[in-house]
């Protein structure tokens, strides 16, 4: 039985409280408790939790009912429990009572399963006896089986009393060190901390200190470690395969750069200098916070350079340092473009989003590189970076930072905007699209507005960190702003994004965004108010006007390839988002994100406006100018 609208809003009202922040994904039930039921507690475990829903099958995009009665949910509980006590099923139970609850929906009934995130000392969570054959995680596509390296990386970070940045590098010796990346550590850490004992030892024995030489005491084993070498060693000795030979640190400023160059400002091993940790922080941190406006206040009749906003930029450079997977594949990347930083780091996040911005757990990978830049003064113990990332960019009103957890390769990213979340020209915009005078509904419903427009679509998860309200009061402010017409949804759970919404103007023709997956979706042809003396062998598609030839195929079910190349190429004629692009062509977005766009950027025929970030969340196509 198909499940009705007003079942499946019943639903995910329901669950609000758990879903809008989670993954969500249905599982049919109907011939017993399902096998790949435990792939994906594995994998939500291993990722950011989520929510299983028993009793419910999807499939095309539309939910389905196995019409289970209440004794067959008290079955699938059992069956649940005795699984999680059978280390032959699942090596961990997360689980707790509060976390299995049963749904009556209609006549029916379904298991609703909570699996919160494992602890990174809990990981890996895995199926059978082999961790290295049963572990999975989430990713964009679904549950994926990790590589021995993914597992072997989960092990390290559970333990990290072995931490890498703590190993004894062999045959490594002081003239692998960089004397003049020492000598102007030693200078700023006098400055810092100018009455501390350290400051009369001589070199050798302050490294020790630092931890960047050290003896383990159980083996005898003496020697400089990765963090001693990564911090303060010259270049080749990073590289060295015995030390991290992937290393790479990298900056880029793409501001204003036109279609020869792909930047005009760049840092990176490029042989001039000793391309260690200290002397990529040393030379790009200034150019970061050049970039911010200079503050002007007194403090002991003293001018005072530093902001809250120097400060976030300083905490998310020495983020970037202290916490990738330096094993991982990638390398430290900075790009600064348009007001827009990005900082990339190798690696998983140790701890959930929401812990890392709250502040209040420190939990690092790398702590001795850690204890290095604390001994500076940009770091603490105290889990209060992404607090301080917060506060600096609350104080300037600019829109609210956000980070990216990618796989495959794994990676973090962090994303500072310097542009005001609500300038005059958003709210014009907004005004234009929907018909309405943006000013006149409240200050959150115009803050999701202007996410909506500026990021192209935006999730629960999102909000929390900009609104500062309970997910559930979002899930309603949402909710409503989509009955009202402003947004449209799109997905399930945590993988439910919301789209501005357009509205049919006088003047203007836009495709119905409520069926932009439909085939047969209408497209008006010429408004009440357009010119009839003006040319009439093209129509008006939102701002995109497209010829005659266009139209037809528009209309045609199946496309060949050749002609789904022409109709991109007439209408990405300017920047395009994938947005705007699935509206146009009535195409999902996932099929142009997955299979068409990256063909035609392979031919050569598409370039993307963020060249170097392919997931960058304001990604634009174009047609390549030749």
């Amino acid at each position: 039985m198909e499940l009705l609208d007003n079942q499946i809003t019943y639903l995910l009202n329901s669950l609000q409280d758990n879903v809008e922040n989670e993954e969500l994904e249905f599982k049919g039930a109907k011939g017993g408790f399902p096998g790949s039921f435990w792939e994906t507690y594995s994998a939500f475990a291993n990722t950011n939790g989520g929510v299983l829903i028993l009793g419910i099958k999807e499939k095309h995009g539309q939910l389905k009912s196995d019409n289970l009665l209440a004794t067959d949910i008290d079955k699938l509980r059992k069956d649940l429990w005795s699984g999680l006590a059978n280390r032959n099923t699942i090596n961990l139970n997360l689980l707790n009572n509060d976390d299995v609850k049963s749904l009556q929906v209609g006549d029916f009934y379904v298991l609703i399963i909570k699996v919160p995130r494992a602890s990174r000392d809990q990981r890996p969570v895995y199926v059978g006896h082999d961790p290295y054959g049963g572990t999975y995680r989430r990713g964009y596509e679904g549950d994926f089986k990790c590589t021995r390296s993914e597992v072997q990386r989960m092990f390290a970070d559970a333990d990290l009393s072995r931490t890498t940045d703590k190993r004894i590098l062999k045959g490594y010796t002081i003239e692998d060190i960089d004397n003049e990346s020492l000598r102007q550590y030693r200078q700023l850490f006098n400055i810092a901390k100018p009455d501390h004992v350290w400051s009369t030892l001589d070199d050798l024995h302050f490294l020790k200190q630092l931890g960047a030489y050290r003896r383990d005491r159980v083996s005898g084993e003496e020697g400089f470690t990765v963090a001693g070498i990564l911090m303060f060693g010259k270049t080749d000795a990073i590289t060295d395969d015995e030390c991290l030979p992937n290393f790479f640190p990298d900056y880029r400023n793409e501001t204003s750069i036109n279609e020869t160059e792909r930047w005009i400002d760049r840092i990176y091993p490029d042989g001039t200098w000793e391309a260690n940790l200290f002397q990529f922080y040393l030379r790009t941190l200034p150019r970061l916070q050049s970039f911010l406006p200079k503050p002007f206040s007194l403090k002991d009749n003293q001018r005072v350079d530093q902001s809250p906003a120097h400060v976030a930029i300083r905490e998310a450079f020495v983020n970037l340092c202290v916490h990738p997977d330096y094993k991982a594949e990638g390398s430290l990347t900075v790009i600064f473009k348009n007001g827009t930083y990005l900082f990339s780091n190798p690696g998983t996040m140790l701890v959930s989003q929401e812990q890392f911005f709250e502040g209040g757990e420190s939990v690092c990978r790398n702590p001795t590189i850690q204890k290095m830049f604390m001994m500076l003064g940009p770091a603490e113990k105290a889990g209060s970076g992404g607090a301080k990332i917060m506060e600096g960019w609350r104080r300037n009103n600019w829109r609210t930072p956000f980070i990216f957890e990618r796989t495959r390769p794994d990676k973090v990213e962090c994303c500072l905007s310097m542009q005001s979340l609500i300038q005059p020209e958003v709210l014009e915009e907004l005004n234009n699209r929907l018909g309405i005078e943006t000013q006149k509904i409240s200050a959150q419903a115009q803050t999701v507005l202007a996410l909506a427009l500026t990021e192209e679509n935006i999730t629960n998860e999102r909000l929390r960190y900009v609104l500062q309200l309970h997910k559930s009061d979002i899930t309603t402010l949402l909710q409503n702003m989509c009955h009202e017409g402003l947004l449209i949804s799109d997905g399930y759970g945590r993988g439910t994004r919301y789209k501005l919404a357009n509205r049919i103007s006088r003047d203007k023709v836009v495709v119905d965004t409520a069926n932009v997956d439909s085939l047969d979706c209408n497209v008006d042809t010429l408004g009440p108010n357009v010119d009839s003396s003006k040319d009439n062998s093209r129509t008006d598609t939102g701002d995109c006007i497209i010829s005659v030839e266009a139209q037809s195929l528009l209309k045609k079910q199946r496309l060949r390839p050749a002609d789904m190349e022409r109709l991109i190429c007439e209408v990405a004629s300017e920047w395009r988002s994938i947005q705007e692009l699935a509206q146009i062509l009535r195409k999902d977005k996932s099929y142009l994100r997955n299979h068409v766009l990256p063909l035609l950027i392979s031919k050569g025929v598409l370039e993307r406006e963020y060249a170097s970030i392919p997931n960058h969340p304001n990604q634009r196509y174009r047609r390549k100018i030749k």
